[in-house]
């Protein structure tokens, strides 16, 4: 009797690679109309403690605590945008923003050349135009206004003001308009509205500081764009905000010695504690 032949069983087929991690394809008008849904947003949600300071009287909207108010609102605001339009697209993601891990030495050095270069452009650009104007950002916060305001306006300064804007003009904005644009032309238009949003000034001399703060914007995407991740980003804007900061306020310095390196350490940290996700493929 004869026995039956034994076959092997076919061999199981290869694995598929894993997709590639693609940014979402957020449409590039994303940008402006989260800009100003946020900034609108903003200025709704300012309302509320506004009508309730008024019940006892015109409210001052320029003092320290509308202020500070304001920019808590604003970020709010845009960070809201940002988030509801995203989730549009696709289910938002840390790294979607770019909160993501990335490599450190890499990171550093990109982060040192964009400030080197910001140094340096910016020297130059005094040094020809010799503007005669400065920032309020201190005073509008409160940064003269003893210890608690000192330190409150740093924090604003050097803390929130890096982690939000990153968010919202590099990982949401200039991503958007990465979509469409080249990584140039994108963080030129970036740099633009990021410099203009900073604009407070008296007098139509305070239009000479907005050139080295669009430049600044426009440094800020470079960075992201060669590393991959906000966190280098928030570090270097964090950095710079800290050296501004201790200059222009009295006893700035002793906030910034501190808010500073904590900043730095965040940004060294936290990234080392993320999944180092491949660099995502534009959309």
């Amino acid at each position: 009797m004869e026995q039956p032949l034994q076959t092997q069983p076919p061999p199981d087929p290869p694995e598929k690679p894993a997709p590639a991690l693609r940014f979402p394809a957020w449409p590039w008008w994303f940008s402006l109309v989260g800009f100003l849904v946020g900034f609108l947003g903003s200025q709704i949600l300012l309302l509320i403690p506004i009508a309730l300071l008024s019940s006892g009287g015109s409210p001052d909207t320029s003092s320290p605590g509308i202020v500070v108010l304001g920019t808590l609102a604003l970020g709010v605001g845009l960070l809201g945008s940002a988030y509801f339009l995203a989730s549009r697209v696709a289910p938002p993601r840390p790294w979607h923003f770019g909160l993501r891990g990335t490599r450190f030495w890499p990171a550093v050095g990109w982060a040192a050349v964009g400030l080197v270069a910001f140094f340096l452009l910016s020297a130059v650009y005094a040094a020809v135009v010799q503007p005669d104007a400065e920032q309020t950002t201190v005073q509008d916060l409160g940064g003269d206004k003893g210890t608690f305001g000192l330190v409150i306006a740093g924090l604003m300064v050097v803390v929130v003001a890096p982690v939000v804007e990153e968010i919202f003009f590099r990982g949401f904005f200039y991503r958007a308009l990465r979509t469409r644009l080249g990584a140039l032309s994108a963080a030129a238009i970036d740099g633009v509205v990021f410099g203009s949003i900073h604009f407070q000034f008296d007098g139509a001399d305070g239009l000479l500081i907005l050139p080295p703060l669009m430049l600044l914007g426009f440094v800020y995407c470079l960075v992201y764009e060669k590393t991959g991740s906000l966190f280098p980003v928030i570090g270097l804007h964090a950095f710079n905000n800290a050296l501004a900061y201790g200059i222009q306020a009295d006893d700035g310095w002793q906030v910034s010695l501190v808010a500073g390196p904590l900043m730095l350490a965040v940004a060294t940290l936290v990234p080392r504690l993320l999944p180092r996700t491949p660099l995502p493929a534009p959309a």
